[in-house]
C-alpha cells in the first residue's frame, strides 16, 4: 500500500493511552510528525522519547484537557507559534462514565460525558480547521462510536454524546462542501482499553468482565483502522468507517464463548 502519511503532521488529542496511544505509535510508523495532547503528561513524555527513538520525526507534546476552552485554545497558539502545520486532526479523547437508566444517573457523569465527547471535540476543531480551510488540504478524523448509531440500555446519554459525534462529522463536512478538506469517522465497536475501567470508575474487576467469553477489538485494530482513513489518495473520503469485533453483530448482540 502506498504510504501518504510520510512527513505529514497528525494532531491526535487523548493520545496518552488506548486509541490515541495506538494512532500515536501507527501513525509514527508511516512516517508522520507527531503533536500529542493529553492531560497526563508523564504518559506522553514516555510515548514521545520512545517513538523519537524508534523513527526519524518530530514530536511535540502538551498538556491539554479538551474540556478547557482556554487550555486548548493556548495549546493551538503554541502549535502554529512553532509553524505547525495540522495535515490531520484526530478527535479522539472521549470517554464513558457510568452505567445506569437515566433516571438514576450521575450529573457528574454526564457532564465528563458530555464536555469531553461533544464540546471537546468542538474546542478542538474550532481552533485547527480554520488552518485547514484556509490552505484548502487536511483531513479531520473523529474517533465516534457503534453506540452513535445504536442505543442499548443504559447507554443514554454516552449514546447521545456519541449520536452527537456523527452528527458533528456530517455537518463539518456540509459546511465544507466545495474545499478540499475531508472529514471522516471510525466507530468502533467493544474495544479492549481503558474505556471499561474509567466507566466504572476504576472497577477493574467489572471492567474485564465486559470482555469475558470473546476477543474484543484491540487500540491497535482501531488505529489501523484510523490510519487507513487518512491515507486514502486525497481524492477520496472515507464518511464513515464501522468496526466490530466478529463477535459482535450490534452494541447488544456479542456472541460470547462459555467457560
Amino acid at each position: 500500500m502506498t504510504n501518504r502519511l510520510q512527513g505529514k503532521h497528525v494532531l491526535i488529542t487523548g493520545a496518552s493511552a488506548g486509541f490515541g496511544e495506538a494512532c500515536a505509535r501507527a501513525f509514527a510508523a508511516h512516517g508522520a510528525h507527531l503533536e500529542l495532547w493529553a492531560r497526563r503528561l508523564d504518559r506522553l513524555r514516555q510515548l514521545k522519547t520512545e517513538l523519537e527513538g524508534k523513527y526519524a520525526i518530530e514530536i511535540g507534546i502538551q498538556k491539554v484537557d479538551v474540556r478547557k476552552r482556554e487550555q486548548v485554545h493556548v495549546a493551538a497558539v503554541a502549535l502554529f507559534e512553532r509553524d505547525w502545520r495540522v495535515d490531520v486532526l484526530v478527535n479522539n479523547a472521549g470517554l464513558a462514565s457510568g452505567l445506569a437508566p437515566i433516571y438514576e444517573g450521575d450529573l457528574d457523569d454526564w457532564d465528563a460525558m458530555i464536555d469531553t465527547n461533544v464540546k471537546g471535540l468542538l474546542f478542538v476543531t474550532r481552533e485547527i480547521l480554520p488552518s485547514m480551510v484556509a490552505r484548502d488540504s487536511g483531513h479531520v478524523i473523529n474517533v465516534g462510536s457503534v453506540a452513535g448509531s445504536w442505543i442499548y440500555p443504559k447507554g443514554n446519554v454516552y449514546n447521545a454524546t456519541k449520536f452527537a459525534v456523527r452528527a458533528l462529522t456530517e455537518a463539518m463536512s456540509v459546511d465544507l462542501f466545495g474545499t478540499r478538506v475531508r472529514v471522516s469517522s471510525v466507530d468502533p465497536g467493544a474495544a479492549e482499553t481503558e474505556f471499561s475501567v474509567v466507566r466504572f470508575h476504576g472497577d477493574v474487576e467489572r471492567a474485564k468482565k465486559a470482555y469475558e467469553g470473546f476477543q474484543p477489538l484491540s487500540a491497535e485494530d482501531v488505529a489501523d483502522a484510523v490510519v487507513y482513513v487518512a491515507n486514502t489518495p486525497p481524492d477520496v473520503m472515507v464518511t464513515r468507517l464501522v468496526l466490530t469485533p466478529t463477535a459482535q453483530r450490534s452494541p447488544t448482540m456479542i456472541h460470547r464463548k462459555e467457560s
